[in-house]
């Protein structure tokens, strides 16, 4: 892995290699931003350049390959066992980083999902912190950087990232999933820059399930109660991505606000649905969208508090055909 192989993030690859070519690197750094968007390639890119043999991150050395590998000696990954980062995954790595490094001149840690320290953990990282050993680099990752204790964020240098801009993303696409314009457009979209969901199980829901998910939820109608029950059924049997379908239909009302505002098209998401976009605008108000939008945000409240799935489901439904 190497920084020319990282698509965009430039100026975070200016800082970290100013850092190596002025022999400042910092003992803790904090990559934060969404998920998905580079951060642990980041991480792993400026590893191998620390390691390097040859000093260059060339990705040809026996050390370049272990980091690609993650089977360099002097490297170590903290992940969440279950959904948490524990006290006792935090002692090892101390009992690790006190020891001198094997190959290389630094012992480098990746710690992925930092917002997930326990207590415990996070105090016990607090102290390795304040006091790091000589050529200790601590990189913490992290889509929630105000989960973290303050003390951390503020013994770390913080890199944020943010998503490629979406035309960029969706020529990238474009090229990698040999898809057309509108396809790689509306899969850039939304996947909010985030290559993970656009190369994952996303990839199918936001190109194929998408279309019909959002026929389904144009054809319901106020009073309709079997329909609204039956899709409030379908939509629970995929509990995994609710998340990803509740976006879906909030990037649909989205575009329907922008048509509704005179935007142009090329400002949409779903381009390819321009027929049901244009009906809908043709049949609804802009209050009414309003409060179709604000019946999924409702939903979302309720599904982060653990309250009957279903019925959640059915009262969003309800509100959305009824606005």
């Amino acid at each position: 892995m190497t920084f020319d192989s990282i698509t965009g993030h430039k100026q975070q690859k200016n800082i970290l290699l100013r850092a190596i070519k002025s022999q400042r690197v910092a003992h803790a750094y904090l990559f934060e931003g969404p998920d998905g968007i580079g951060k642990r390639l980041m991480a792993l890119a400026f590893a191998s350049f620390l390691l390097c043999e040859n000093g260059t991150s060339c990705g040809k050395c026996s050390a370049c390959l272990k980091v690609d590998h993650s089977n360099h000696p002097d490297i170590h990954f903290l992940n969440a066992e279950g959904s948490a980062l524990k006290i006792e995954q935090v002692r090892l790595l101390q009992q690790q980083l006190s020891l001198r490094p094997l190959e290389g001149n630094y012992k480098i840690c990746l710690i992925d999902g930092a917002e997930h320290f326990t207590r415990g953990a996070a105090n016990a990282l607090l102290k390795t912190l304040e006091e790091p050993q000589p050529g200790t680099v601590i990189i913490l990752l992290t889509n929630h950087p105000e989960k973290l204790l303050p003390t951390i964020r503020s013994r770390c240098q913080k890199l944020p990232f943010a998503p490629l801009p979406k035309q960029q993303m969706a020529t990238i696409l474009a090229q990698k999933l040999d898809l057309n314009d509108t396809e790689a457009t509306v899969l850039a979209a939304l996947s909010e820059g985030s290559f993970k969901k656009a190369l994952g199980p996303n990839r199918e829901l936001f190109l194929e399930k998408r279309c019909k998910l959002i026929q389904s939820l144009s054809a319901l109608s106020s009073g309709s109660t079997i329909p609204i029950f039956s899709f409030a059924e379908t939509l629970e049997a995929e509990k995994e991505s609710l998340p990803d379908i509740l976006d879906i239909f909030q990037a649909f009302y989205r575009d329907l606000l922008l048509l509704k505002h005179s935007q142009p098209e090329e400002k949409l998401v779903n381009l390819d649905l321009l027929d049901i976009l244009h009906r809908e605008d043709r049949s609804t108000t802009t209050a009414s969208v309003l409060l179709k939008l604000n019946a999924l945000e409702s939903v979302r409240f309720h599904l982060q508090r653990n309250v009957n799935c279903r019925l959640a489901l059915e009262v969003m439904l309800m509100r959305i055909t009824a606005a």
